[in-house]
């Protein structure tokens, strides 16, 4: 009894031809090349996350100098305050509140800062804005109808980075100074110590990174565009 071909490809007695050979290196090829991608991709993505910890201010910065506009990108814990404050010690002509609730008042915000009724009535102009992207939209309408050419821009720590880089995308010719937002809590508890903390790191990196590649990949569109297509991303 013959054996010829009893341990050759599956039994069927041929062996793997030029073809089948070739599609084996291939795949093997890919496989590597999508493991090494992996792999350099979470390198980028960890040495990148490292710059962007160490760009998050620790500590409120002292002003150097004074600014035509100052504009705070609200959703932090006392933001606006420490807008109204700067404004109110003469550090700009006109403050932007950016990204208020539809539902909150200008009576509501003199209420909770009621030292500042009389610099929020004659000084302070609002805006809707749902997102960063909206809150650059708007600065640069804001400081472009005024002729604004340097601008205090105050909000968290962790946010400066993202919110600079979305203003400075629509307003390339404008100075733009940064005044970031660091609470009690966060001066006493290092963000790696708690969950939340660490995850609110990533997640805002993260979409200063997608900020980044929008900006490199549609440098060009118009803004209306993009605000429009970061709300339907936001809305999935």
């Amino acid at each position: 009894m013959s054996m010829t071909g009893s341990k050759s490809d599956g039994g069927s007695g041929k062996m793997p031809g030029p073809t089948g050979r070739a599609s084996r290196r291939w795949l093997r090829r890919l496989g590597w090349f999508t493991v090494g991608f992996a792999l350099t991709a979470m390198a980028l993505f960890a040495f990148g996350f490292v710059w962007f910890l160490w760009s998050v201010a620790n500590d409120e910065v002292a002003l150097t100098h004074d600014a035509d506009g100052i504009v705070v990108l609200t959703g932090g814990a006392s933001r606006v305050t420490d807008a109204i404050e700067l404004m109110a010690a003469g550090r700009g002509r006109r403050l932007l509140i950016s990204g208020l609730h539809r539902t909150t008042t200008v009576g509501e915000i003199q209420r909770l800062n009621p030292d500042f009724t009389r610099v929020i009535r004659c000084c302070v102009d609002f805006d809707h804005s749902r997102n960063t992207l909206g809150n650059a939209i708007e600065t640069k309408r804001w400081a472009e109808d005024r002729g604004f050419r340097s601008i205090i821009v105050v909000t968290s720590n962790y946010h400066m980075p993202r919110a600079l880089a979305e203003i400075a995308h629509q307003l390339p010719g404008v100075e733009l100074v940064p005044y970031p937002v660091v609470t009690a809590k966060q001066r006493a508890e290092p963000w790696w110590r708690t969950v939340a903390a660490a995850r609110l790191m990533v997640s805002e990196y993260a979409k200063y990174v997608f900020a980044k590649l929008r900006m490199e990949v549609l440098p060009d569109a118009q803004p209306e565009t993009l605000a429009s297509l970061v709300d339907r991303l936001r809305a999935r």
